[in-house]
C-alpha cells in the first residue's frame, strides 16, 4: 500500500515534461514530486547520463540489475517493461538480473554494477583490472558508478514511499543457463 501520494496536479510543469518524455508519468515520478528537489535531481541526473557513453540497452540492463540487486520490485517491473520495449528477450532480462550477458563487454559492465553494489563501491585493483582487461574504459566505469547512485535513489525512494505498480509484475527471479 503507498506510503506517501502520487501527484497529479502539476503546477511547475515537472510531471508535465516527464509525460512528454515519456508518454505518461509513472507512479514513481508522481510521488518523488512531493519533493520537487529530490525530483529535480534525480531527472537532472538521468537526463546527463542519457547522453553519455553506455548505449540505451547497457543503461536499462544496469537499471533492472541494480533494481534486482536492491529488490525493488517496482523497478524490476519497470525495467523489465522497458527492456523488453528495447527488444530484450526473456531471457536476456533473467540474465541481465544475475549480471551475465552473452555479449562479453555488457557482462563486464554488468559484473562491475554488481560489484560496486556488494562492496559499497569498495571494488578490488584485481577485479578492475579485470573488467579494464575486458574491454571497459575508464569513462563507462565512471559512469557505471553514477547508473549505480541514480537507480539506487529510485529504489530507495521506492521502498520508502511504496507507490502503486504501475507496470506490468516481473517474472521472479530463475536461474539462467551459463
Amino acid at each position: 500500500m503507498p506510503r506517501m501520494t502520487a501527484l497529479t496536479e502539476d503546477t511547475d510543469g515537472r510531471l508535465a515534461e516527464v509525460r512528454k518524455q515519456l508518454g505518461r508519468v509513472p507512479n514513481l515520478y508522481a510521488t518523488m514530486a512531493n519533493g520537487p528537489a529530490a525530483l529535480d535531481g534525480y531527472l537532472a541526473m538521468r537526463d546527463k547520463l542519457a547522453h553519455g557513453v553506455l548505449r540505451l540497452k547497457v543503461r536499462e540492463q544496469l537499471a533492472l540489475l541494480v533494481a534486482q540487486e536492491n529488490g525493488c520490485d517496482y523497478c524490476v517491473a519497470a525495467h523489465t517493461f522497458r527492456g523488453q520495449k528495447l527488444h530484450l528477450t526473456d531471457e536476456d532480462l533473467m540474465r541481465t538480473r544475475h549480471a551475465a550477458d552473452t555479449d562479453p563487454h555488457t557482462a563486464a559492465v554488468l559484473n562491475l554494477a554488481r560489484e560496486v553494489m556488494r562492496t559499497k563501491g569498495k571494488v578490488s585493483d584485481d577485479f578492475l583490472a579485470g573488467t579494464r582487461a575486458a574491454g571497459v574504459t575508464d569513462a563507462e566505469t565512471a559512469e557505471v558508478v553514477a547508473h549505480v547512485a541514480l537507480n539506487t535513489l529510485s529504489n530507495y525512494f521506492n521502498h520508502v514511499a511504496r507507490p502503486e505498480l504501475d507496470f506490468p509484475a516481473a517474472p521472479a527471479l530463475t536461474e539462467v543457463a551459463a
